[in-house]
């Protein structure tokens, strides 16, 4: 449950800070994770799907390889952004669900998919203008 998860990954109080750097470095950590290819991908189906199965994920996203879907959601369960339940049956059902820590994620970075459909035009448009430039300019 989210109490246990909580429960398992409370700093007790009285702890060390956190080293210097260390919140330089996971923001970095972070960026990256959600600036590769497919991490965005997964956390937006999850956010839409609630609770998924892995081959349901697969399907949804679409193009993405089982070997990068469980290497991307394997890093997103170790950072506590997704939860990992599995069902006792044959053969094993695995399902997936944002934790609210992965909620929170998906909240902060949906404003770059609200920016791109605002501007997805002007960018398109910007961008073959330049190139129009360039050939002009290099031709």
């Amino acid at each position: 449950t989210d109490r246990e998860v909580k429960e398992m990954t409370r700093i007790p109080s009285g702890s060390p800070a956190p080293p210097p750097g260390a919140k330089q470095a996971l923001v970095r950590e972070m960026l990256d994770r959600v600036g590769d290819k497919w991490t965005l991908l997964v956390i937006d189906e999850l956010g839409e799907a609630g609770e998924v199965r892995f081959t349901q994920l697969r399907a949804a996203i679409g193009g993405i390889s089982q070997k990068m879907l469980t290497r991307t959601l394997r890093q997103l369960e170790r950072d506590g952004l997704v939860t990992r339940r599995v069902f006792p049956v044959v053969p094993p059902r695995v399902e997936y669900r944002l934790t609210p820590l992965g909620e929170a994620l998906g909240e902060a970075v949906c404003g770059i998919w609200t920016w791109v459909e605002e501007h997805l035009a002007d960018v398109e448009r910007s961008r073959r203008a330049y190139d129009l430039r360039s050939r002009a300019r290099d031709g």
